[in-house]
């Protein structure tokens, strides 16, 4: 798969906004609109790195938007002009080397996973791609506060963001067109001979500028929002040791779980439900098996990222369903604590969290007590 990052543009001050604070730091149901725009991105499974650009002096600023998205890469300033700052990120990028990077305006925090997922789709055939919606108002060009003339509205686009590149491709661009003004990133791969896709825009996609954008927004945001069920399923199989770990509980057992991280089946599955709820991939997108942080690593890392994601996007947990199956051990004396240790790491009340257990009546490879398996329900509530 392509290795996707994404420039989220945040450098600019707003002046047709007003305010004491520039527009990307307003608050969009009860957060920074920044914030809502780096969840998205964070929580979109195909999208690897995700870095702010930023204005020297809202350093404070950037560090409360993003408090508590830990998989962000460290922000980097901007210069004087906007095709300035996306120079800067895009150099800050070489040593990831991504084969892809799609760059976002800050103050667009509606953005859908799905306009990212078409931007993406389109990389593979284009060196660029924009999400853009058909203009379908007449057109007048305006001199003196009367009509000049009527434009022809045939073939004619707005553009949006992300706008998506080859890495490559787009970098060298910038640095050929360092020192000009060109009003898009797009334009930036077009004056170098690059040609850029069309791809279909989204209505609700809207860049916030004036205070009218916010409130339309927050009419979005507030909403009422809808509600998401997933599902996950895990198994790992019986090996040498003297305790088993499932659901953040150490249980005595005759054997051990075998697994790259500690094998804790039921949390796995609940993490996958979770990230089901968002259609952000599963845990092995976020956490990969192949790279050695994970070694050995506590499953509640895991179960505490995909609730991260949740929150960041405004969202809500409201509740979770967990059925382990084994012969061996027994769960019945573990579950209240089971239960407790996952309401505390998702942050909800212990009653919104059920653990079940049950046999396979000595059937298949948890009846002969090869394995423990755990499948997971998840139901949350997201307000747009």
């Amino acid at each position: 798969m392509a290795k996707v990052a994404a420039l989220i543009v945040a450098a600019g001050r707003g002046k047709r906004f007003g305010g004491d604070l520039p527009k990307q730091y307003q608050t969009l149901g009860g957060r920074p609109i920044l914030r809502h725009t780096l969840a998205r991105f964070a929580a979109h499974p195909d999208v690897a790195l995700v870095r702010a650009i930023i204005h020297p002096e809202d350093r404070d600023l950037y560090g409360a938007a993003a408090h508590g998205l830990a998989t962000l890469l460290d922000p980097v300033e901007g210069g004087a002009e906007r095709q300035d700052s996306v120079r800067l990120g895009l150099e800050s990028l070489t040593d990831f080397a991504p084969d892809y990077v799609l760059i976002h305006d800050g103050a667009r925090p509606l953005v859908d996973g799905a306009l990212i997922d078409r931007v993406i789709a389109a990389l593979a055939d284009h060196p660029g791609a924009i999400p853009a919606l058909a203009v379908a108002d007449t057109l007048k060009r305006g001199a003196g506060g009367m009509i000049g003339q009527t434009v022809d509205r045939a073939g004619l686009w707005r553009a949006q963001t992300p706008q998506g590149f080859r890495y490559e491709a787009i970098l060298a661009a910038h640095r050929a067109q360092a020192g000009t003004v060109l009003t898009d990133d797009a334009a930036v791969l077009e004056a170098a001979g690059g040609a850029v896709a069309l791809v279909d825009g989204a209505e609700d996609n809207a860049k916030i500028t004036t205070f009218a954008d916010l409130e339309r927004a927050e009419r979005l945001f507030r909403g009422e929002g809808e509600q998401r069920i997933g599902s996950g399923f895990d198994v790992h199989r019986l090996g040498p040791g003297d305790f088993v770990t499932l659901n953040g509980i150490r249980i005595p057992h005759s054997h051990g779980l075998v697994g790259h991280s500690d094998a804790d089946a039921p949390m796995h599955a609940l993490t996958d439900a979770l990230l089901g709820c968002l259609n952000a991939g599963d845990i092995g997108r976020h956490f990969p098996p192949s790279d050695m942080r994970w070694k050995g690593a506590d499953s509640a890392i895991f179960l505490h990222h995909a609730a991260a994601l949740i929150t960041a996007l405004g969202g809500r947990i409201l509740n979770v369903d967990i059925t382990i199956l084994c012969e061996q051990p027994k769960i019945g004396p573990h579950r209240a604590r089971m239960s407790a240790r996952l309401a505390e790491i998702l942050e909800i009340s212990a009653t919104r969290v059920a653990v079940k257990a049950t046999t396979t009546e000595e059937l298949g490879f948890t009846g002969r007590g090869e394995g423990i398996a755990a499948q997971a329900t998840a139901l949350i509530t997201l307000p747009f």
